[in-house]
């Protein structure tokens, strides 16, 4: 496929938030030229999310685990192509993310869990897998993975602009919109939770999946000591690129949060998130024109109000640009399967911290 001029792609993301399958598909080079093509979402059960849940933060052999996992992958593709107007025979590749379940860069170990040779069997098509491993293994943090792609969507907007996807957990990528900028001028890092503590906090106070809408928070008032607490972590004075694991800040949230009424908790979470953003802007090379948040923590109002109080640029939803804000993530995963058959880079020194540009992943035919 090295003579090809673009290719189609299916990517497939189950994040942080652990709240379903999301899958995109895109058709592009591998460079500048993207076309988003669709979006389907797969939401999990309670009990399967439980599940994903109970394993975080274990090594060790999830076999039945993934093969279940894998299997609604297996179904996200299904729906995303029903009654489209590319048949599957057309996908050129799968850029299949997994689960992460255990990510501690700092010794050079990162877990995603799935069945990349089972979902090439179902699928009949190639499948790329371990788009983190090769980047941790020479020294990165392995994360985040979307800059480049983050690059490719902003490239012709002309300013430099800071990339916010609020998932489980919050991360950024701030591109340089000079002229003749490349990927070299991109920085990226993990900025701290995004919505993981609240839906935890949520799901356990009230049985409910999210703050819908940041109603909750928006009914309580911050704790500034707490706050000033939260925000007394080492990994807000490391300099980036940096990552995190899902759970880092869990018992320190849990610990604040302790004796706090429902909607003061949810409060104190949000603003955590907000100010974490906040925090991250104190690394970029020079301000951005503008911040553009991708991700489901953009729907949170309450969030969202926050973080235009706490940066000093406009803050807009992706989709007043056109993009679909839920779906940037999967589309991205899509847009690094068809880049690791290219073997052009994934990573770079600067988002990830990586020595040198790397590639990345293992493709998984079928048959």
């Amino acid at each position: 496929m090295s003579d090809k001029r673009t290719w189609k792609a299916i990517g497939l993301m189950s994040g942080t938030s652990m709240d379903g399958v999301d899958a995109a598909l895109i058709e592009s080079d591998g460079e500048g030229s993207v076309r988003r093509c669709g979006f389907y979402s797969l939401p999990y059960s309670d009990a399967f999310r439980s599940r994903l849940k109970a394993v975080l933060g274990m090594p060790g052999d999830h076999t039945v685990l993934a093969r279940e996992l894998t299997e609604r992958h297996a179904e996200a593709v299904e729906g995303l192509l029903r009654g489209g107007a590319w048949p599957l025979d057309d996908i050129d590749v799968i850029g299949f993310h997994g689960q992460t379940v255990l990510h501690e860069p700092e010794i050079r170990r990162t877990l995603q869990i799935g069945a990349p040779e089972l979902l090439a069997k179902v699928t009949g098509r190639p499948v790329v897998f371990d788009l983190r491993i090769a980047d941790v293994a020479a020294g990165g943090e392995g994360a985040p993975l979307v800059p480049v792609y983050h690059r490719a969507l902003t490239r012709m907007l002309g300013a430099t602009v800071a990339v916010l996807n609020l998932g489980g957990v919050a991360n950024v990528t701030w591109i340089d919109g000079s002229d003749g900028a490349g990927p070299e001028e991109m920085l990226a890092f993990d900025t701290g939770p995004a919505n993981a503590l609240i839906d935890d906090f949520v799901r356990e106070r009230r049985g409910a999946r999210c703050d819908e809408g940041g109603a909750l928070a928006a009914a309580g008032r911050v704790d500034g000591d707490r706050l000033a607490g939260l925000l007394d972590d080492p990994y807000f004075v490391r300099q980036p690129p940096k990552s995190l694991d899902r759970d880092h800040f869990a018992a320190k949230a849990a610990q604040a949060v302790e004796g706090m009424t429902d909607a003061d908790g949810a409060a104190l979470l949000t603003a955590f998130s907000a100010a974490a953003v906040a925090l991250a802007a104190q690394w970029f090379p020079h301000p951005v024109e503008r911040w553009i948040v991708c991700g489901g923590g953009r729907h949170n109002e309450t969030l969202m109000k926050e973080l235009t109080e706490r940066l000093g640029a406009p803050v807009i939803p992706a989709d007043d640009l056109g993009w679909d804000g839920d779906a940037v993530e999967a589309e991205a995963f899509a847009y690094l399967a068809i880049r690791s058959l290219q073997g052009k880079p994934l990573t770079f020194p600067g988002t990830t911290g990586a020595p040198e540009p790397l590639t990345g992943g293992t493709l998984h035919r079928p048959g």
